[in-house]
């Protein structure tokens, strides 16, 4: 069946929008190589629906009406409903900010976060991308790929040095993904951000496929080394849980 050509423009419009806090008309006309009076015309057409704003300056924003058309499909998501209450749980336990994270191409994208109990938080939103290499859900869903899937999700991405901790190199990265494979957890030790610390454990479905993982993040100065081990079994524990929920038996 072809594509509708207007739908699939004002769908770049909107793409588009959704990368930018603010964009000119000249701009986004450039950016998805569409004629400008086309380009405003789909504009006016998502303001009058609520879906853009135009600013003072004449330049163009998208509005939260996005945002709540996207939470309501999640409500409708099996994995999501199966993880909020055990991550309620898990933040109630440990005290911790939690995320939940799934495969989007070259990236993991957060599709669920229960807030620390603390006033110092971790910054994260639904929604936002994270590198694979860097991360503890990230290197869990790596973990748990081919090695054709692996290979095709690292294709390209470079292995920047995010803090002095961050794994560059692709051998290191394929023996630790290597050993969360065997020990079914992953940890990021201040490797995307200094001074945070994160475990994940992987979620999969009836089929025995990975669909998620899960993670505890926690500030270096909130993190004992001394209890590590039992901050783990906490986390492979809630993971297992929304595991059994899906459908998976125990591993």
């Amino acid at each position: 069946m072809p594509l509708v050509s207007a739908a699939v423009r004002v769908l770049a419009v909107l793409e588009k929008l959704s990368h930018q806090r603010m964009i000119g008309l000249e701009e986004l006309s450039r950016e998805i190589k569409l004629a400008k009076p086309t380009v405003y015309r789909f504009l006016l057409t998502l303001q009058e629906l609520g879906y853009a704003r135009r600013t003072e300056n004449d330049r163009w924003a998208i509005t939260l009406r996005m945002f709540n058309v996207g939470s309501r499909a999640l409500d409708h998501l099996d994995l999501h409903a199966a993880a909020r209450p055990v991550a309620e749980e898990l933040a109630e336990e440990l005290g911790e900010t939690i995320h939940m994270g799934v495969l989007d191409g070259d990236s993991a994208v957060y599709v669920l976060k229960i807030e620390s109990k603390y006033h110092i938080r971790m910054y994260s939103r639904v929604g936002r991308r994270m590198p694979l290499y860097c991360t503890a859900i990230g290197k869990v869903l790596l973990a748990h790929m081919t090695d054709e899937e692996r290979e095709a999700a690292l294709k390209g991405v470079k292995l920047l040095p995010m803090t002095q901790n961050t794994i560059t190199s692709h051998a290191a990265l394929d023996a630790e993904i290597a050993q969360i494979r065997r020990q079914g957890y992953g940890l990021d030790n201040a490797e995307r951000e200094e001074g945070l610390h994160c475990i994940g454990a992987p979620i999969f479905d009836y089929t025995g496929a990975i669909v998620a993982a899960l993670s505890v993040s926690w500030p270096s100065f909130r993190y004992e080394r001394g209890d590590e081990a039992e901050k783990i079994e906490h986390v492979k524990a809630a993971a297992a849980r929304i595991s059994a929920t899906l459908g998976c038996e125990a591993r």
